[in-house]
């Protein structure tokens, strides 16, 4: 089967994963270092999941410079860091797909989310750009932008919870198996002709995104 390797800061392992490394995905020379030693290790990376997000929710006007940078630090620049530092391989193999988790709040226009939707919306200029360039040499890219999905993340919603619920039609949250399920199709070779897309995972909640 998949050898996965995960990249956290905690650098804590899922259960199924191979190896664990703690790494800030902020960090551009020290997530070159790990994909490095994961090629050492376990051969040629032919599949990234760059999915490392946290949110600094807060009214623009009120945001403070260490909520913005925090939030595009990690969400954005981790993005690009993890492609930059995993796209070597994929060159050399001629064969590779990068996959974004995103988010349709920058479709939605959320209040509070002005850091979020930057960094998300970023993501999708990000995989288009690295879709053309990397398109000749085998590699997709692509985002999936997940709506509500059963996480820490959503459940600090607390009630808020109750109002966005009767704008999903599916009618409920999505759990993190379905966000996986298309990760999955996206990395497989049914998904090659497939590049520079964005997938929404979100009950209807975006629809027309």
């Amino acid at each position: 089967g998949d050898t996965v390797v995960a990249i956290s800061r905690s650098g804590i392992a899922p259960n199924g994963v191979a190896k664990s490394l703690a790494v800030d995905v902020a960090d551009g020379a020290a997530l070159k270092d790990a994909c490095e030693s994961v090629v050492d290790e376990f051969g040629p990376i032919e599949v990234l999941v760059a999915n490392a997000g946290i949110t600094r929710d807060g009214l623009a006007l009120r945001m403070s410079t260490e909520q913005w940078r925090e939030v595009l630090a990690i969400n954005l620049d981790g993005g690009f860091y993890s492609a930059q530092a995993a796209m070597g391989s994929m060159i050399k193999n001629r064969k590779g797909a990068i996959i974004f988790i995103g988010s349709v709040s920058p479709f939605l226009g959320i209040p509070g989310q002005a850091n979020y939707a930057a960094a998300k919306a970023g993501l999708v200029g990000l995989a288009r750009s690295l879709a053309s360039e990397l398109a000749r040499r085998n590699i997709t890219v692509n985002v999936i932008a997940p709506g509500f999905i059963d996480t820490e993340m959503t459940a600090e919603l607390g009630a808020g919870l109750d109002v966005i619920l009767p704008r999903i039609p599916a009618g409920r949250i999505g759990q993190p198996e379905e966000i996986a399920q298309v990760a999955t199709f996206l990395a497989s070779e049914q998904a090659r002709y497939i590049t520079g897309a964005v997938l929404p995972v979100d009950g209807g909640l975006g629809m027309g995104l």
